[in-house]
């Protein structure tokens, strides 16, 4: 039966995937109880991603808020440039334990498919990245970096040719190519068992907060933020701290303020099906899924993993949604107070995060998942600012 997190989930495919999803499930399980397996993933992370990623006070972030202390769990600093990395890693290595010899994926901001296309040129696998058309313009430096690698990066110039669309190609790449191809899925969405690996993979990032905070400060935070889009640095930041009193605040793409939903389905969609999983969806009155608009290319996503549907139900997680021109002010405050340059994505945690410090007391303590670093996205902001 596939895993369901209350109603969400489950694995509304083709009959052709069935085994391939069977297959997948069956070596994901059988490698995580095998000590060699785990070996080989933490040597990588540590020599090939750089990991643990540092925990990093933001003192003169904090003293514009002038409240609760702002931490960043700094996953911009993992090799590639964002947390993509956790999961490409992980992936790459059950297909070559399935002996699996080409890898494709799906990216919108690039960075997955960079991540994609690093793991394949690491682990000797054949490589091809499907990316709209949208994206592409707009993320130019990651599309010449993939290619860089090693990686084809295949245009979609369907529908709106940016995410959504980019996940459709690959998934009819993949019923087409299922005995000798892995769809290295990059979120925490779609069908059963993707959302459980990639939640499983991307969990580091929550438990190095878990082990540094107490370290940095003696306790766990009072309050975690990451962005939502699919939904997989969220999900990785949050797992470890479910059981936990930590606060929990999911941040997803409110879009351009008064023109569109965005892309923030948690906020503002309904549940449906979209690429094989039930959850929560943006659609238009006939149930169709809606377009989506949002300045960062990898929040452009009418959907989001199923298990954020569930922790939203229940009231475990906060999401709230935060609008491009936020998202903006965010980015230039993190670069002129700290000088980092975070992707546009985490962008939106950041605003949310200060927001959140500036009506807490100093003594609080927020950990904000900066997922990415910004260099993909300076055309974008530069753009924006004219």
């Amino acid at each position: 039966m596939p895993r369901r997190f209350g109603p969400y989930g489950g694995a509304y495919v083709p009959e052709t995937l069935v085994p391939a999803l069977t297959e997948l499930e069956a070596t994901w399980r059988s490698a995580r109880r095998d000590p060699a397996f785990r070996s080989e993933l933490r040597r990588l992370s540590t020599t090939l991603g750089g990991r643990p990623t540092p925990l990093y006070f933001a003192e003169n972030l904090t003293r514009r808020a002038r409240g609760a202390e702002i931490w960043l769990k700094r996953e911009d600093l993992l090799h590639g440039g964002a947390h993509k990395f956790n999961n490409a890693l992980g992936q790459g290595l059950l297909a070559r334990r399935m002996g699996k010899p080409r890898l494709i994926a799906e990216t919108g901001a690039g960075q997955h498919g960079v991540a994609t296309a690093m793991i394949g040129a690491a682990l000797r696998l054949e490589t091809e990245v499907y990316m709209g058309e949208v994206d592409m313009e707009r993320q130019r430096p990651n599309v010449e970096r993939m290619r860089l690698l090693g990686a084809r990066v295949i245009p979609v110039s369907t529908g709106s040719r940016t995410l959504k669309d980019a996940i459709n190609a690959a998934l009819r790449d993949w019923i087409t190519n299922v005995r000798t191809t892995h769809y290295l899925l990059g979120s925490a969405v779609g069908p059963h068992p993707f959302p459980s690996i990639v939640a499983d993979f991307q969990s580091v990032i929550g438990r190095e907060i878990r082990t540094q905070s107490r370290r940095a400060f003696g306790r766990l935070p009072d309050l975690a933020v990451a962005c939502v889009g699919g939904g997989s640095n969220a999900i990785g930041t949050f797992h470890p701290l479910l059981r936990t009193p930590v606060e929990l605040w999911g941040v997803e793409a409110g879009g351009p303020r008064g023109r569109s939903r965005g892309a923030a389905s948690l906020t503002r969609g309904a549940p449906g099906i979209l690429h094989g999983s039930l959850s929560y969806v943006l659609q238009d009155r006939d149930g169709q899924v809606a377009a989506t608009e949002s300045i960062s290319a990898g929040l452009d996503y009418a959907g989001v993993g199923p298990e954020h549907a569930w922790l939203r139900d229940s009231g475990r997680v906060r999401y709230l949604a935060v609008h491009d021109d936020e998202a903006l002010r965010a980015f230039h405050w993190l670069a002129e107070d700290e000088g980092i340059l975070p992707a546009l994505e985490p962008a939106h945690a950041i605003f949310a995060a200060v927001g959140a410090a500036r009506r807490r007391p100093r003594s609080q303590r927020i950990v904000v998942t900066l997922s990415g670093r910004g260099d993909k996205d300076l055309e974008v902001v530069t753009h924006a600012a004219r």
